[in-house]
């Protein structure tokens, strides 16, 4: 037989295995595309998978493992998040109403950005209802930092349905716990509160608060403008020797400083909860979460002149009518490390305790989410929708580790719950307990902080850098017996993130 005879089949039979790896190729490109999309809507009792930390299983939060995207059904007993709430039978002692509006990218609420500060004392029952006049994708209020019944968290998708234009949603929950707190739309969070739907609330102590200047600061960047209260600056009129209580709020997407020079501040809270015998501090600076809360105490000097606070590319002045304002100072290149400031206080449990464990280790990778391919954060080693779901009983005491080997810091905010933070790149913490809602991660950190589990439901535990929560870095913190009918997209089109 002629030798080019014997080459033809050789090469046909090269053909038809390479076209069908090609084939095979696609097939598994297309089935690793089709698994990554999401359904039109979902519980997200449903999505990702469980996790126990060590203590009894609880096979109804099987998430994917075995339950599909709908979820668990509700078990006898189970209590609904709707079941969750405030009380419902006795008077308001402050009701609000909150319009919210949207123009081109820019949200309102009653004509405001930021909205109405909200000031209440500690134990009032607060009511606010949203209205909703024009906002198209719907809109909720979340209460940042306040622990209240998950009913009123105020989250679309998972303990209410995103409120409709024309539409209203009622809130009801006791202020329980003194401090500065904000709220702010959780539904397409990382557009609405960027376009400016939050304002601040205040919880006044029983005792009322101490004697002196009692200023609010929240500092947000509308189109690149840095802004403190929606204005360039604020100016506080104060004598010499007044006292001043500057409760800094970050509700941008990024770490901000604060400073003062020349004159001593005391940290007095962090995310609306007391530091236990804060001391002075000159020459640094106090670093604000994403999200979080600081209470800076400082005095007018004697002299008249005035105090300026450099806070996020904005400043806030405090001193006599007509005494000059400060230059602007250079960050300092200190910064108050709070894991060592103040004295140690009792905290209430002993996290030695801790009946669960948990591992949240933050990273990065090339995938597809919903068929879209990029680089994705992820968590434990998987991406969205395959996220945790931490699975807790009521009565819990809670460790979580948090390790950040992404490419960016990342703000932790836990919804309904404080932490102590316990130890950041295994040194332990040795002054105030350092208590939090809203916790930076810088790169390559490691924190561990501990918790009570002592608020039923189903919540968020994600990034208050928005835009990354949006992509996929968020997990669930789930109580055993708490069931959610609500669920993402669907006739809510709920759409949290």
């Amino acid at each position: 037989m002629p030798l080019g005879s014997e080459r033809r089949p050789r090469r046909n039979d090269r053909l038809v295995v390479g076209g069908l790896a090609a084939v095979a190729v696609l097939v598994a490109a297309g089935l690793v595309w089709s698994s990554s999309r999401l359904p039109d809507t979902y519980s997200v009792m449903g999505m990702g998978h469980a996790e126990f930390g060590g203590g009894p299983a609880d096979p109804v939060h099987g998430g994917h493992d075995g339950h599909g995207w709908d979820g668990p059904p509700r078990q006898p007993g189970d209590r609904d998040v709707g079941e969750l709430t405030g009380p419902r039978d006795r008077p308001a002692d402050v009701a609000v109403e909150l319009v919210a509006t949207e123009d081109g990218g820019r949200y309102t609420l009653n004509g405001t950005t930021p909205g109405p500060e909200l000031r209440v004392e500690q134990g009032d029952l607060v009511e606010v209802t949203l209205v909703n006049a024009s906002v198209r994708d719907g809109a909720t209020l979340h209460w940042h930092g306040v622990d209240v019944p998950n009913a009123e968290d105020g989250v679309a998708g998972v303990t209410q349905d995103a409120v409709a234009v024309g539409g209203s949603h009622t809130y009801r929950f006791v202020a329980e716990d003194a401090g500065t707190y904000w709220y702010h739309s959780h539904q397409v969070s990382h557009a609405q509160v960027r376009g400016g739907l939050f304002g601040v609330l205040v919880v006044a102590p029983r005792a009322g608060v101490a004697a002196g200047h009692d200023v609010v600061a929240a500092v947000h960047t509308y189109g690149g403008r840095p802004t403190v209260n929606g204005r360039d600056g604020l100016r506080v009129d104060a004598a010499p020797g007044d006292e001043v209580r500057l409760r800094l709020v970050n509700t941008d997407n990024e770490v901000k400083r604060a400073w003062t020079a020349d004159v001593p501040v005391r940290v007095l809270a962090v995310d609306g909860r007391d530091v236990h015998e804060p001391g002075p501090v000159t020459d640094a600076a106090v670093t604000l979460a994403a999200g979080g809360r600081v209470d800076l105490g400082f005095a007018v000097p004697a002299d008249g002149t005035a105090v300026r606070v450099e806070a996020g590319g904005v400043a806030v002045v405090a001193g006599p009518p007509g005494a000059a304002d400060p230059s602007a100072s250079d960050p300092p290149a200190d910064t108050v490390d709070l894991l060592r400031y103040g004295t140690p206080a009792p905290l209430g449990f002993d996290p030695a305790d801790a009946g669960r464990s948990f591992e949240y280790r933050i990273g990065r990778r090339f995938g597809l989410v919903d068929g879209v391919p990029g680089r994705y954060w992820t968590i434990n080693g998987r991406m969205f929708p395959d996220v945790p779901m931490f699975v807790v009983r009521d009565g819990d005491v809670v460790r979580l580790r948090i390790e950040n080997s992404g490419a960016d810091n990342h703000p932790m905010h836990l919804h309904g719950h404080h932490a102590v933070v316990l130890s950041r790149d295994g040194e332990p913490a040795t002054g105030s307990p350092w208590i939090v809602d809203s916790l930076d991660v810088g790169r390559g950190e490691t924190y561990e902080i501990a918790f009570v589990a002592d608020n039923p439901g189903i919540w968020l535990d994600h990034c208050h850098d928005l835009p990354h929560a949006a992509d996929g870095l968020v997990a669930h913190l789930a109580y055993a017996g708490v069931y959610t009918p609500f669920r993402i997209g669907g006739p809510g089109a709920n759409e949290p993130e």
